[in-house]
């Protein structure tokens, strides 16, 4: 059993990890500020299939607040950290930059020194597809260069690499990022097109598609994500000893410093998941055909070779049966 300071937690993502690592055994303490970027009823019912179970402790607090951070590190001794709280969001940081400086920065930092300090065995942390940016070579692979983001949240995410990364170095800290594809599933983010599309329809209005439909995304079923924290926090970043600093290799680094991909390796057109979700909703949805968005990318494709390699794992849940459990839950939860 390990002590284990999941930050997000009440987060999409955060409590679905959380539910997990506390059926297999381990002590939990889950952090969040609970901030009102969306509604957070939603997230203090997530919240609330947590508490009260006994390996389980919630702590509201900021990342950002870097006394309470160093205060809560001291304090707990965390055996390692999965860092999940972020200001996420591509197109909000078009309209709030500072909130991810914050979060994403002033935040991380705050993470990276309580685990420098308070000998914790492994920080994992979430990166995201978003880094990849204007790379258009597909699938996205960890080994490729990844300094053309097109958002601020990108270049956060991206800035988060070299932090950890920079700690690994010089202080032997293992940390590994987990870049995520278009994470979808119940108790998802009501900001992410899944949730938008689904609330629409039931309510007779309209959805926008961007980029005339012609998107194409890896979506990523939130179990096959907790499964590939789960396996990655349980494999210790190492250094990879063939690394050459004449060659360098983004994907990983003479210091304990790990990248994965964690997606689906399987795009889909967003026109054939509207279709999905029209058929689980059993309703047709109005369409309104738009250009795409500043800071938004055409397409995203994930290579999960080195997951596959490292920890065995590869999401596969096909689109058609995430969308149902997804639709199911929203039925259940919006009572519609």
């Amino acid at each position: 059993m390990a002590k284990i300071l999941v930050t997000g937690a009440a987060g999409f993502i955060g409590s679905h990890l959380s539910q997990r690592l506390l059926a297999r055994g381990d002590e939990v303490i889950g952090l969040d500020n609970l901030n009102d970027y969306y509604d957070v009823t939603l997230k203090e019912a997530r919240l609330a299939r947590l508490q009260g179970k006994d390996n389980f402790r919630f702590v509201q607090l900021d990342l950002a607040d870097r006394e309470g951070i160093a205060a809560l590190f001291a304090e707990q001794r965390f055996d390692r950290v999965v860092n999940l709280a972020a200001q996420a969001g591509v197109r909000y940081s078009l309209i709030n930059p500072h909130a991810y400086v914050d979060s994403n920065l002033t935040g991380f930092v705050n993470i990276l020194e309580g685990c420098r300090h308070n000998e914790v065995e492994h920080l994992v942390y979430a990166s995201s597809s978003s880094v990849y940016g204007a790379n258009t070579s597909m699938p996205f692979s960890v080994h490729d260069n990844v300094d053309h983001p097109v958002s601020l949240y990108a270049a956060s995410k991206k800035a988060n690499e070299l932090m950890a990364h920079t700690y690994a170095h010089l202080y032997r800290l293992p940390v590994t990022g987990l870049r995520f594809f278009t994470v979808y599933g119940p108790w998802g983010r009501p900001d992410m097109a899944l949730f938008l599309f689904t609330k629409a329809i039931l309510a007779g209005k309209p959805i926008d598609v961007f980029n005339y439909g012609k998107m194409r995304r890896d979506f990523t079923y939130v179990d096959d994500i907790v499964e590939g924290v789960m396996r990655t926090l349980d494999n210790t970043a190492t250094a990879n000893p063939d690394w050459d600093g004449a060659q360098p290799d983004p994907g990983t680094s003479s210091a304990p410093s790990r990248l994965y991909n964690i997606g689906n390796n399987n795009p889909v057109e967003l026109m054939d998941l509207i279709g999905t979700l029209e058929q689980a909703l059993g309703q047709s949805a109005e369409k309104n055909l738009l250009p795409i968005q500043p800071g938004d990318v055409p397409a995203t494709y994930a290579d999960v070779d080195d997951l596959m390699r490292d920890v065995g794992f590869k999401p596969a849940t096909p689109i058609a049966e995430g969308v149902q459990r997804f639709v199911e839950w929203y039925r259940e939860y919006y009572q519609v």
